[in-house]
């Protein structure tokens, strides 16, 4: 058993040692250690429902693994709340019969407990046999996944919408009730606050050039919001969020806007295009799929209901 760290709040030197993993689990995975929610929840720290656990081996003078849990919105009618929780390991300690994960996924689930239980979501990128038997060990089932999809740009169509930058300091209000009433029910997207969006506004790769809105009849219509992606093998354009207001839904905005994002991102001299989908959206994966996208990979969670200390599960 490893020795496994509770931290509700870091200070600057513990948040520097995650950052050195974290960067090294980016390197050698080739994708984000953690998700983009996960990482601002971490750099701002404290808020409420954030716990990070820490990973140390005897030897060791930097952590060697990490953990995360952020508590949600009872979005399963439980009435004790949802979780979802990441779990990293540093590339150098992944050997063979190393215990880093499943310890840390037993202290996660064990503080879930504590705290009164709940339905709990363990997001991994990209899921192996091994991370099948984890989870499974745990006694967790394989729920919602993700489809990240790429295609080549630019596009052979075009879009044919008129669009313009999103205003910083102006449309927020617009942008939040469009995207929280498209996106009522998906438990990341929906539901965002003011803090939530300025929070995006603040990080480094934020360019309202790149977030486009399309309007009707003098209001918000639908958006495509582009986010750049800086890599070794040169830099790929994600379309991060595209969404119509669904009292103009069936008017073929949302491709139109797809291919807004896509055309941005060509002028920028972009050639790989990237975005994500939940596999169960059947009509968006089939736009994507008409719009050259293939699946490039596959994210997971695995789920399961964790009961409150001193109850037993079922």
């Amino acid at each position: 058993m490893h020795d496994i760290r509770v931290k509700r709040h870091l200070d600057e030197s513990e948040l520097a040692s995650l950052t050195a993993l974290l960067n090294a689990a980016t390197e050698a995975d080739a994708h984000p250690a953690l998700d983009e929610h996960t990482w601002l929840d971490l750099v701002q720290g404290g808020r409420a429902g954030f716990a990070g656990l820490m990973a140390w081996e005897p030897g060791h003078p930097h952590p060697v693994g990490y953990a995360q849990l952020s508590r949600g919105e009872d979005t399963h009618g439980r009435g004790n709340g949802s979780w979802a929780l990441e779990v990293v390991v540093d590339p150098h300690h992944r050997v063979p019969g190393n215990t880093i994960a499943a310890d840390l996924l037993a202290s996660a689930l064990e503080l879930v407990s504590a705290e009164g239980g709940g339905h709990l979501h363990l997001w991994v990128s990209r899921p192996s046999p091994f991370h099948d038997r984890m989870a499974a060990a745990a006694g967790l089932t394989p729920g919602r996944a993700l489809y990240q999809m790429r295609r080549s740009v630019p596009a052979d169509e075009h879009s044919t919408l008129d669009v313009r930058a999103f205003r910083v300091g102006v449309d927020e209000e617009a942008w939040l009730g469009v995207n929280n009433r498209a996106f009522a029910w998906h438990p990341e997207q929906g539901g965002w606050s003011l803090e939530t969006l300025v929070a995006r506004e603040a990080q480094p790769w934020f360019d309202p050039r790149g977030f486009l809105l399309h309007e009707v009849d003098g209001r918000l219509g639908g958006f495509c919001w582009t986010k750049i992606h800086e890599g070794h093998a040169g830099p790929v354009g994600e379309i991060y969020v595209v969404a119509v207001d669904p009292d103009l839904s069936g008017r073929g905005l949302g491709r139109q806007l797809v291919l807004a994002g896509l055309d941005h991102l060509a002028a920028l001299g972009i050639e790989e295009a990237m975005l994500y989908v939940d596999a169960a959206n059947r009509p968006a994966v089939k736009l994507y799929v008409d719009l050259g996208f293939l699946v490039n990979h596959i994210d997971r969670a695995y789920t399961g209901d964790i009961a409150p200390a001193g109850r037993p599960p079922g």
